[in-house]
Formats: structure tokens, sequence, C-alpha cells
């Protein structure tokens, strides 16, 4: 007898549905797994043997043979011992096989039966709706998760036996339904908060700028300056995430194995704070078979690089692509996988090796060419995809011993959303554009008109400061982000001479 039941398989942050065929026949006595199962699925007969013994059932000893297609797609990990076994059960007639054509269903199984978590829940669930599937049987542990799936019934079990009783009589499970909305009461609350930050109003001014239009930044200046404390608080000026980000930033978390317990969605934008020592595959994804790295796992939120000259050179040169392209492609021989990588890079760093390089009050101890050597490990065409240069200066003593609250991150975000309103109205008509950030140089042209005057100022700037192409077209961006934030509908002079401002690095000579 053929039985067919529904399984999925990862490949990148996307599911693809797999048909699980099983025969069991009347010669032989093995158990034989194709269509390209690796050792973990390979390994699943001694597991399913145990759990249908333990259930009081008895495992086939005729020939059985599970077929996995499409067959030219690697099935990895033991998520499929659950349809192989209820398949299994039903192709031997102890179990009814009606239903099983209605439901996907996964989890990997330990010996007495009990359903453990598996990985990638969210898309096996977004691909079984596309394909019609009624619902999804899925460890309990992820039901929750792959209930976002709105028109998707979800049924979440702690033991194979339920399985059982559900596709013997559907009425013994109640599927899991949390409405999505009800994650979004606590997305306003953060630990937190730019009230705590005292003084460094030049660099408050900037992470706005930068949070209004998703442009990347680095800050510059010498230990103890708050560099890394106003990097922490950034997402909490972000625009609260929509329920289509916070979907496909949960899929890439849960691919990734990185979502956190008992969060089936992420509502708070990523903020990803990788060591120096991270290797290059690390950041951006890879493998034998591809995960996503760190610059996927900060779509949509933040990627923060704290020390930038510390990470190995080879590490930050292959982000230049993806800080571009807003993607990563991670190629191997059979296939090519593409990883969302949509962020706001933020880095920090010390201007020279002992870090007080310009400092108002100590004296730099670094030897002549120290610090330029410095700065040059990061190379210049990093630095030129980082639309502000923040320059951070101690915090003044008046400042730190100040008994008056500073602004706090809520006014300073519902500026922030005012202005990526005015984003969003501006590029409604352009796919895959949602601010300021990610205009190409042609819509650029057109958004980012410039009177006379500005293109003087502009024009001198870049004679004076050297600056490339792609220089011009980030001081266009934001210029164009600050006059929204002003609630300009053009480009001022003021707004230009703002922009330029953020191009420290850009001087000729900055670290002689």
């Amino acid at each position: 007898m053929i039985v067919k039941t529904f399984g999925s398989a990862i490949q990148g942050v996307n599911a693809i549905t797999i048909t699980i065929e099983v025969n069991v026949s009347s010669q032989g006595n093995r158990l034989f797994i194709v269509g390209l199962p690796d050792n973990a699925v390979k390994e699943s007969e001694r597991r399913i043997e145990s759990t249908i013994q333990c259930m009081g059932l008895r495992m086939p000893r005729t020939r059985t043979v599970v077929n996995m297609a499409p067959a030219d797609i690697r099935k990895a990990g033991a998520a499929y011992d659950l349809p192989i076994a209820t398949g299994v059960m039903a192709a031997s007639g102890q179990i009814p096989a009606i239903h099983l054509e209605h439901y996907l269903m996964m989890g990997e199984l330990s010996l007495d039966g009990t359903i453990q978590p598996i990985k990638g829940a969210l898309p096996m669930a977004m691909q079984a709706q596309k394909d019609g599937f009624r619902g999804c049987i899925l460890p309990k542990q992820n039901a929750r998760e792959a209930a976002m799936v709105k028109g998707l019934k979800v049924y979440g079990i702690s033991h194979i036996s339920e399985a059982v009783n559900f596709l013997t009589d559907p009425d013994t499970l109640e599927p899991v339904a949390p409405a999505p909305d009800e994650f979004y009461i606590t997305q306003d609350q953060f630990e937190v908060d730019f009230s705590e930050v005292k003084g460094q109003q030049q660099i408050k001014r900037a992470l706005e700028i930068a949070a209004a239009g998703g442009h990347n930044a680095i800050l510059i200046g010498p230990p103890g300056a708050g560099k890394t404390m106003l990097a922490k608080r950034l997402p909490t000026i972000l625009p609260p995430l929509t329920l289509q980000e916070a979907l496909e930033t949960t899929k890439i978390h849960s691919v990734a194995g990185k979502l956190p317990a008992h969060a089936p969605l992420i509502i708070h934008r990523p903020f990803r704070s990788p060591h120096h020592t991270i290797s290059d595959a690390a950041l951006v994804g890879g493998g034998s078979f591809p995960q996503p790295g760190e610059i996927s796992l900060a779509h949509n939120g933040v990627l923060f690089l704290d020390e930038l000259p510390e990470f190995k050179r080879k590490v930050l040169e292959v982000m230049r692509q993806p800080v571009e392209e807003r993607k990563v492609t991670i190629s191997r021989a059979r296939t090519a996988i593409d990883f969302p990588a949509s962020f706001m890079l933020l880095a920090s760093m010390n201007p020279c090796p002992c870090g007080y390089f310009n400092h108002p009050e100590k004296e730099c101890t670094c030897a002549p060419g120290q610090v330029q050597d410095y700065l040059n490990k990061v190379s210049g065409p990093l630095l030129d995809r980082i639309d502000l240069h923040v320059e951070v200066t101690p915090v003044k003593f008046a400042d730190l011993s100040s008994v008056h609250a500073a602004e706090n991150s809520t006014y300073i975000r519902d500026r922030v959303i005012a202005a990526r309103s005015v984003q969003a109205e501006r590029f409604a008509g352009y796919a895959g554009i949602y601010c300021n950030a990610q205009m190409h140089s042609k819509l650029l042209a057109s958004v980012c008109v410039i009177s006379d005057r500005c293109r003087e100022q502009l024009g001198k700037a870049m004679q004076k400061l050297k600056l490339s192409a792609r220089a011009y077209d980030r001081i266009l961006k934001v210029s164009r982000t600050i006059a929204d934030l002003e609630g300009s509908s053009s480009v001022e002079p003021v707004h230009m001479a703002e922009a330029i401002q953020f191009r420290s690095l850009d001087r000729e000579g900055w670290g002689n």
C-alpha cells in the first residue's frame, strides 16, 4: 500500500514542500529511505521503530520504501521523523490515511514518541498556506510561531499519539490561533532610552537623521565618550516593525534557530552586535548547508560593529556588496541562495590606537603616522558606503552633573516616524524602496533636485574634500532626509551644509 505524507525543506529562508511516499510491500525485510536524505534522516529508522513500539503498534517487518520528493533537493535534519513515522503506520494499515493529504507535518521524535522542537516553522507554515494545505501539525513549542500565518490552522503536539488521534478524529485537537496584534502591545517598551544620555546633542541629532532615512553611520571618538551607549539606544527611535517586516525578520531567526523562547514573533527591530573576532562566513552567512549570518539576522534592524578597526579586514570587505544591494548571495556548487540583508550599519571606533587623538584635554601618545595607519585598517570603499561620519567628543562635566532630563526616545521617534511617513508616500510606486537610503541613482536625480546655490555649495565641498561620486550621492540622500525632518519640500542650503559636515573622515589629512 502506498501512502503520501507531506513535510517541508528549508532553502535559504524559504521552504519547499516535500512529498514523502511510503510503500509497504509483502516481500523483503528492510526499510529504505531514498530521495537524497542526509545521515540524520537515515538514522530516523531506529527512532521511528522505538516510537511505534512504545505506542503498542508494530514496525513492518516487510520491505518498506520511503521516497522523499523532489529527489534532487537534499533533506537534512531529524524533523522528518513525524511524517515518515505516520506514513509507515498508515501504509501498514495501522492508522487511517484519509486525512494525511490535508496536513503538513514536521517534528523530531524521541525514542518514547515525544516531539522535539524544530527550526524554520514559520517559513514552513507560510509555504503550506501557499500550497493550499488545510493546516500544519508541528511541535507544541513551534505552534504559536507558525500560527502567525493567517488563514492556516496550526496544531501543536507534544507526543506522536496526539497526531495519530487527530488523524483518526480531527476534533481531538484545537488549532492554535494567537492574534498577531497582541504581540505589538509592548512594541514601544525598551530597557534603555535616549533620556539617559547626558549631553551629546550633536550625536543624538546625527542618529536621529540616520534613523529617519535608514542611513549608515560611524561614530568616532575617544574611549568613554558614550559611543556604545548611544549606539545601543538607536533601536528605540526607529519606526516600529510592520506586520510584514516582523514576519520577514521572524522567518530569518526561525531558520537560524535564533528565535527567543516564548517569542513567536519578533516585535522589536533587531540589534546585532557581533564580536570583532567573527569570521566572514559568520558575518555574511555560509556553511556546507548555507545558514544566515549576522547581517541577515540584522535584517530590518541595526548591525553594530564596535571597535571597527579591530575586525579583520577580510571580514569587513565582504560587507561592501551586501551594504549596497541589501541582500547576500551564498553560492555553492549545486545552488545559490539569497539571504535578505536590509540593515542599518552602525560602527564605532577610536581615532587612534591610544584613543586620544584630537582630545581637548588628554594628549595623544601615538607615534607619527600611527593615527593614519590605524584609520587605514578600514578601507576607503567601506567608509565611502557610510553616509554619516560623526565625531564624538567627551561629555562635559556640566552635562554629566545636570539634573535636567534630556529628551526621551519617544519624542525623537515621533519625528522619525513622521519623516518616514513622508518617504513612504514618496516611494509608494517603487517596489523595495521604503526610505531615502535605499534610493538608486536614477531615482535620486528626480527626488533630490537642488537649487543653484546648493549645487555650488556641494561643488566646493566635493573639490575641497576630494569626495567620490558615491559620497556625492550620500550627501544628497542625507540632505533630503534632513529636509524631511524639517518638513521641507525642497533641499535648502542649510540642509546641504549639515549633510556635508557629516563627512569628516573624507577630509584630506584628517589623521595627520
